[in-house]
């Protein structure tokens, strides 16, 4: 096996046993997220050949599941190369909003900045997500998510971003 191959073996290990329980559906949910080209509902997912389990195990292994989220960041910045050519890594945070209008009971429900107009100001009401990407070049648009998580109300965009590359 040559050392790229094996290099990739050795990460999806690492990742497979920080998975914590339901490792197995949930390893199986991550590659048919990965080769899915379209999902139109969360139950397709099932209908992947490398999702080997029935329907409900999707759900089973998003309930069940408990990441060691720290510990897998770690494991991702160390496949980040420190050969750059400028010496530096550069990382990117982006807020997306995630517009929940029509659902009042939604709890931590934010005004975000958004397409829709809201009595005049282009607000909505939902959810903020933070993104944390690492960017390999420094032209170019490619970039590699490393972190996706959602805003709370105490929070703000540039807090969550800074908490995601503070991790210890």
């Amino acid at each position: 096996m040559n050392y790229s191959a094996q290099k990739l073996l050795d990460f999806r290990n690492g990742v497979y046993q920080l998975l914590g329980p339901a490792k197995d559906a949930t390893f199986e949910l991550m590659d048919a997220v990965l080769l899915t080209r379209h999902v139109y509902s969360f139950a397709e997912l099932s209908l992947c050949p490398v999702f080997r389990r029935q329907w409900p195990s999707l759900y089973e292994a998003i309930d069940d599941s408990r990441p060691r989220s720290q510990q897998l960041m770690r494991l991702y910045i160390n496949q980040i190369p420190t050969h750059q050519p400028s010496g530096r890594i550069i990382l990117a945070g982006d807020h997306t909003p995630w517009a929940r209008t029509e659902a009042p009971t939604l709890r931590d429900r934010t005004y975000e900045h958004g397409a829709k107009v809201i009595s005049g100001k282009p607000i909505t009401l939902g959810h903020g997500y933070s993104t944390l990407a690492w960017i390999p070049e420094e032209e170019g648009s490619w970039a590699l998510p490393l972190r996706h998580d959602r805003i709370s109300s105490h929070e703000t965009p540039i807090t969550r971003a800074v908490f995601h590359t503070t991790m210890e």
